[in-house]
């Protein structure tokens, strides 16, 4: 034991080290044929380096700038991926950012020669994602199994109020990553760091500026962030977003503090953050208008004095007369009142809009920070934490959420996005509390079959499913606006040897009801025949094959995103000719604390089977804790619904 931790130490210190520079490729290096920690790696890291420093401009103060060094190992083809790079940058009106690639090289052996391919122009463009941000995009030349890549290049940060996330894991394994920051003693930023610790170093240094003429003299704190052999983050079933759980840190500003000046706070608690935020132009005071809407509003509620009437009306009008042009934000762009009058507004236009008239027409209603899916979970106290905003309506015992930049959204029944742990509500008092976001009561998918069996094996019959609350918000953001033959055709790949007829499905417009669906169908991938035996399973094509949960342990939350509950009514009718030999048992399991159950009833009636099947998961967010149940549950349920029918000739 004692030789195998001296030979750990020996190996950490050798890593720690190594030089790890650009331009320093060896043909030991590219004969390389696999990964050797992780032979199946189709690609690896071999070192990742960031350094962030704080550059300082006569006309405009401090700016940052931060170079990345990369370079990565390809070892089969399904790595050619690991050569291609996007580096988002932000393009608003404030802290802009630009990218400068220095160095883009590929390295492959030919021939015993080490043969150097630089990237050209054709490999590197630009795309707009949207008003605020673009991304570079780099496609690395001349890539083959066993290529070496490097990559340089440098962000340009006219703002430091972040400092631009780093990330130490990858999909793939990675050798060695160093993150270096040098920060003037004036910031202070929060740190917040996830995932596989880093072994952290910290030094000061002096520096000096030239500021109005004279010679300033001032302190940079140095902090050295450093992980050796990090394994791949592997992205499981049922993951939330897997960058929540990545090895990373994030930097954000807290206080500014010059000689002989006011000191400036930023973020230090969830109080101030938000404080902030509400007081913000583009936050609070859009808030505060209401002269372009309350002729609409006076008229549109003037024959009802019940709250809840009031607040159905005005959140329907707000979804029917806003159309969401799919920016992300908690403040206005062009504001509420050009929004309304446009009918176009960003997340914080249409439901700062909405929360403003609520309020008008009486009704406690107060905007609740979120960060969506997307953004990642906010952990900590950060401005930068939250990148969206709705609504919600304070009962006694509850908060209604809305949200009316999607059509089909109903109180409670968010976009998918939003759910994300959880928001916070700020009050016109400033007070602000933790919002629960995550959806509490089964949204239920009821399926009927009715269906006969033929000698041949084909199955023919009718389907009607219902889809209630989040099920049919689902499907109508799917599926409205896609053509019946298209989703048809969708539907018959879904469920391989499947043909649709006579589809119809009905409430697709009507968000007060559930949707209804209906088709005939023929199959003839369900039944197997043997001699003269014939073997079905009873759910059809509807049956879980696969458990989803195959790793031995799991660090994440298992995510649901809501509570479920589906129920099968499956009637079979056996084919002329054949008698039921034997059927599956009944089965029913539970998992503890009431997380979730299945129940399975099967009977027999003369020539018809019957079975009634239901899964409940009644919560959306497992912890990893309960992983080796829900792995067992999931197990059980599908040995169970892979059971066959067995019929025999007679």
């Amino acid at each position: 034991m004692k030789r195998l931790f001296i030979l750990a130490v020996l190996f950490t210190s050798t890593v720690f080290g190594q030089k790890y520079e650009l331009g320093k490729v060896t043909i030991e290096e590219l004969q390389e044929k696999a990964f050797a920690k992780d032979t199946s790696a189709v690609a690896a890291i071999l070192f990742k380096k960031g350094d962030v420093r704080f550059e300082y401009s006569q006309n405009n103060g401090f700016y940052l700038t931060t170079n990345v060094k990369i370079k990565i190992k390809i070892y089969k083809n399904e790595g050619y991926q690991y050569a291609n790079f996007e580096i988002p940058f932000f393009e608003g009106n404030n802290a802009r950012q630009t990218i400068n690639i220095k160095e883009a090289n590929t390295y492959n052996l030919v021939k015993s020669n080490i043969e150097k391919t630089k990237l050209n122009s054709s490999g590197e463009f630009q795309n707009k994602l949207n008003k605020f941000w673009s991304v570079k995009k780099i496609t690395m030349p001349n890539v083959k199994e066993g290529s070496i890549i490097e990559l340089e290049y440098d962000i340009r940060d006219e703002g430091i109020g972040s400092i631009d996330k780093w990330t130490f894991q990858s999909s793939i394994p990675t050798v060695y990553s160093e993150y270096i920051t040098h920060i003037p003693e004036y910031y202070t930023y929060n740190t917040h760091f996830k995932g596989i610790p880093a072994k952290i170093t910290k030094s000061t240094r002096s520096a000096a500026l030239l500021l109005k003429n004279q010679n300033v003299n001032y302190l940079i704190n140095q902090t050295n962030y450093k992980l050796v052999d990090i394994p791949p983050i592997k992205d499981e079933a049922y993951v939330n977003n897997i960058k929540n759980y990545t090895s990373s840190v994030i930097h954000e500003l807290s206080m500014i503090q010059f000689p002989n000046t006011m000191t400036k706070t930023f973020t230090t608690d969830w109080e101030t953050v938000v404080k902030n935020i509400y007081d913000s132009d583009s936050f609070g005071s859009e808030l505060n208008k209401t002269g372009y809407f309350e002729k609409d509003i006076d008229a549109l509620i003037s024959g009802t004095n019940n709250m809840i009437e009031k607040a159905t009306l005005i959140f329907n009008h707000v979804k029917s007369t806003m159309n969401w042009n799919e920016f992300y934000g908690y403040g206005c762009d062009v504001g509420v009142r050009k929004a309304y009058q446009d009918k176009v507004g960003n997340s914080a236009e249409i439901n700062l809009m909405l929360t403003a008239m609520l309020r008008y027409a009486g009704i406690d209603a107060n905007p609740i920070l979120i960060s969506t899916r997307g953004n990642g979970i906010s952990f900590s106290p950060s401005r930068t934490a939250f990148n969206f905003v709705i609504s919600g309506i304070e009962l006694e015992n509850q908060v209604i959420l809305l949200d009316a930049t999607n059509k089909y959204a109903l109180p409670n029944i968010l976009p998918i996005r939003d759910l994300n742990w959880l928001g916070r509500i700020i009050r016109k008092s400033g007070s602000s509390n933790m919002i629960d976001l995550m959806p509490k009561n089964n949204s239920i998918d009821v399926v009927n079959l009715m269906a006969s069996i033929n000698t041949e094996g084909e199955i023919s019959g009718k389907i009607r499913e219902q889809y209630f609350d989040y099920n049919a918000f689902i499907f109508r953001n799917s599926h409205n606006g896609v053509t019946k033959d298209s989703y048809i055709e969708k539907l018959e790949k879904k469920y391989s040897g499947i043909e649709i007829t006579e589809y119809d499905v009905q409430n697709s417009n009507d968000l007060s009801k559930p949707i209804v669906e209906s088709y005939s169908f023929t199959n003839n991938n369900v039944a197997e025949i043997i001699g003269d035996k014939m073997y079905i399973s009873p759910m059809l094509f509807f049956t879980t094959t696969e458990n989803p949960f195959k790793q031995e342990t799991r660090e994440y939350p298992v995510d649901f995103v809501y509570p479920h509950q589906d129920k099968y009514n499956i009637s079979l009718t056996i084919p002329d000719g054949y008698a039921i030999e034997t059927l599956p048992q009944p089965a029913a399991m539970a998992m503890p604390d009431g997380l979730g159950k299945f129940s399975y009833n099967i009977s027999k009636n003369n020539n018809q089977v019957q079975l009634l099947y239901s899964l409940d998961i009644n919560q959306a967010i497992i912890s990893p804790e309960y992983y080796e149940a829900l792995k067992n549950f999931y197990k059980e349920m599908v040995n169970k619904q892979t059971e066959k029918i067995v019929l025999k000739k007679v």
